[in-house]
């Protein structure tokens, strides 16, 4: 199972997409996972005088099949990408949705450049070798292949706008408040804030049921959460998991300081992931109790309570 850990340990909580109206704020394609494979991120579709925004494009062939029918029913072309992150349950469908608009620009950070040679290849080796001994179920080859293939065509992970500041920004004709987290859940993380609707779509930043801190600046994460607890917004769409209103974001964030806090002390590990299912309990979907257990302690033993060399990996003073 390192393989997988190594290479998807990503997670998020199932749900279902509402239909196609025209008038709604956003338009949620919920995240999906089924046990043993990657999961894919949610992604939100909004609407702009030039066609339809789309933030984060999932991972898997159903959850591309999903956006592509939902902008085919409205009848619109998708006219941008916004990537939240590089994580590949948000960005392994950049490709396809590309090919099918290709005139649609990508608006991410440029963190995707390190992870290429850091992260992933690592990540990437590791897979290749649990293939090559035969521990890659042959249920998840054709995931691992696709996983491959996104990496080989790199150009498709780039942004072809990099957002390299946060402001004000037009994207495709509709103004939205881009926001750049330097050395937070990633190197990079985009949020959008919309002030005419007081919508937040945030991506890793916030993320149910557990935060998934593989490629993480534990303090540069806090200073983001502060900063999105700035904003005056009402709906804050995580990367997994349902949408928030402003007081489930705060009872969420104070869930992640207390887990950060305890990972990072000398408290027994089973307290600290005992405390992560208390307080976040809301977030943490029926049955998948086992899950967290496993993705916490994960966490924090190969993260949190780390060497500081690798703790502080992802932080500003100490990336490469």
């Amino acid at each position: 199972m390192k393989w997988l850990l190594s290479m998807f340990a990503l997670a998020g909580a199932a749900g279902a997409s509402a239909q196609p109206t025209g008038r709604e704020p956003y338009h949620l394609i919920s995240d999906s996972v089924v046990p043993n494979h990657g999961p894919d991120g949610n992604s939100v579709f909004l609407d702009a005088p030039e066609g339809l925004i789309l933030i984060d494009t999932g991972r898997h062939p159903e959850h591309r099949d999903r956006l592509l029918s939902f902008a085919r029913a409205r009848g619109r072309p998708v006219a941008a990408i916004v990537n939240t992150h590089w994580h590949l349950d948000h960005t392994t469908g950049n490709g396809d949705i590309r090919a099918a608009y290709p005139h649609a620009p990508v608006y991410a950070s440029e963190a995707i450049e390190r992870a290429l040679t850091g992260f992933l290849a690592r990540s990437r080796a590791s897979t290749q070798r649990a293939l090559d001994v035969g521990q890659v179920p042959e249920a998840n080859r054709a995931e691992v292949a696709r996983a491959f293939a996104a990496m080989d065509n790199a150009a498709a992970l780039r942004a072809t706008r990099p957002v390299t500041a946060s402001g004000e920004m037009r994207i495709a004709g509709r103004r939205l408040r881009v926001n750049l987290a330097r050395f937070a859940a990633t190197e990079g993380d985009v949020w959008l804030y919309d002030p005419a609707t007081r919508v937040a779509i945030v991506g890793d930043l916030v993320v149910a049921p557990v935060p998934f801190i593989d490629t993480t600046c534990a303090e540069g994460w806090r200073r983001a959460l502060g900063e999105i607890a700035a904003t005056p917004f009402t709906t804050l769409i995580p990367g997994h998991g349902a949408p928030m209103s402003r007081a489930d974001f705060t009872a969420w964030r104070a869930a992640f300081d207390a887990f950060v806090d305890c990972g990072q002390s000398d408290r027994p590990r089973a307290d600290c992931v005992t405390g992560w299912r208390r307080a976040a309990a809301r977030f943490i979907p029926a049955g998948g109790e086992a899950m967290i257990d496993g993705l916490a302690g994960y966490y924090i033993d190969s993260r949190l309570r780390a060497t500081p060399e690798e703790r502080y990996r992802y932080c500003e003073d100490r990336a490469g």
